[in-house]
């Protein structure tokens, strides 16, 4: 069987997802951008593996990446399904065109688990609403977004679930004591100190002033929180630190490469994952939370994290869940792992279990439900 699957970019953390894959089936891979979207990190770069792939030279047109070679390349590639993410205001609709032309089944991804409320996407949703009701299949993230399909008169018998994953042998490796010991010296911080971690973007949607409060408001000096990454509100984050007055109590790490955040995971005592609605974003996941298990960090998340509403982070077994935009909440789970490292171990060995089993095959057994499902079902 041959496919073609269409997306934005390869990241660092679908090279193995995109190679499992292929040990099923015969997988052309087409990447339509240049990795400049707003919600991607320009320094993680896009990446390749051991699959056969091209990334497609284009042009913006406005807001859309127009890739002129793609229609050509899905038109005479005799592909018998296609797999299309849900973004690309191009690659979208040319996809779904040249698989209904070409009379094959098309599948859609997708972890949007809300209507978004930006111009275009109001403008855009009645394509929108017409690719998911008919699409032959859609593959989606996890339990949330199949249940917000379904409230958007989806079938379900349509909707298959790809657990969302990382490479968990990546990011399950002992990290030895040196290791964590000179970074925790980098970081001015003592052995005896506890580290509440975050690590990703600095952008309002994440909503780490809420985890900023929620620290300031504990007053412990046992505890240091650490903040990696960059973005446009660091400013402002640095600022409601020294407002606060916990300078001393807060590290900014910056930009970490994905390769060297092993360590701040392994020197994490939780790690705190605020993230918040707004028009234009609700967190389709948060891989950041496989991550954190797999080094047995429980997680702290909201309840507008994917990951959350999709049943990896589980209130009171590897993690707590709290409303978004809650700081008393929030500091009062700290609190509650903070001072009890009898809690802290129950829900670090909970993690490590939970995701042991959240791994790629697991991700991709979605698609291969989904392709079979729709190579399958004009035959019944």
């Amino acid at each position: 069987m041959k496919i073609a699957f269409v997306t934005n970019i390869c990241p660092h953390y679908r090279v193995k997802t995109f190679e499992t894959l292929v040990r099923y089936y015969n997988v052309n891979y087409y990447f339509f951008s240049a990795g400049d979207e707003w919600y991607w990190q320009r320094q993680h770069g896009v990446k390749a593996g051991n699959f056969h792939y091209e990334y497609l030279p284009g042009f913006r047109l406005g807001h859309a990446r127009v890739t002129p070679t793609l229609p050509w390349k899905l038109w005479r590639g005799n592909y018998d399904v296609y797999i299309k993410c849900i973004n690309g205001r191009f690659a979208l609709p040319m996809t779904y065109l040249i698989a209904r032309l070409k009379r094959k089944p098309f599948i859609l991804w997708t972890g949007i688990w809300m209507r978004l409320q930006t111009p275009f996407h109001r403008l855009a949703w009645p394509l929108t609403r017409y690719i998911y009701h008919h699409a032959d299949a859609i593959v989606v993230y996890g339990e949330h977004v199949k249940r917000y399909l379904i409230n958007e008169g989806v079938p379900a018998e349509r909707i298959f679930i790809a657990a969302h994953a990382v490479d968990n042998e990546a990011y399950n490796q002992t990290v030895p004591e040196e290791d964590k010991l000179a970074l925790l010296r980098q970081l001015g911080i003592s052995s005896d100190q506890k580290v509440v971690l975050y690590l990703g973007r600095l952008v309002e949607e994440k909503g780490v002033p809420y985890l900023i409060e929620a620290f300031a408001s504990l007053q412990r000096e046992d505890a240091v929180l650490v903040i990696v990454g960059t973005g446009p509100e660091k400013e402002r984050l640095e600022y409601l630190v020294s407002e606060r007055g916990i300078t001393n109590q807060v590290r900014f790490a910056g930009y970490v490469p994905p390769e060297k955040t092993l360590p701040y995971y392994a020197i994490a005592w939780v790690f705190g994952f605020p993230s918040i609605t707004t028009p234009y974003f609700k967190e389709p996941w948060g891989l950041v939370v496989n991550e954190a298990f797999n080094q047995g960090v429980p997680v702290i998340a909201t309840e507008a994290v994917g990951a959350a509403a999709g049943g990896l982070v589980q209130d009171g077994v590897n993690g707590f869940l709290v409303p978004e935009r809650d700081s008393t909440a929030l500091a009062q789970v700290l609190q509650r792992i903070l001072d009890d490292a009898d809690l802290r171990e129950r829900l670090s060995r909970n993690a490590r279990q939970i995701i042991a089993d959240w791994d790629n095959e697991r991700m991709v057994l979605g698609f291969r439900q989904a392709i079979e499902y729709v190579t399958t079902k004009g035959k019944s």
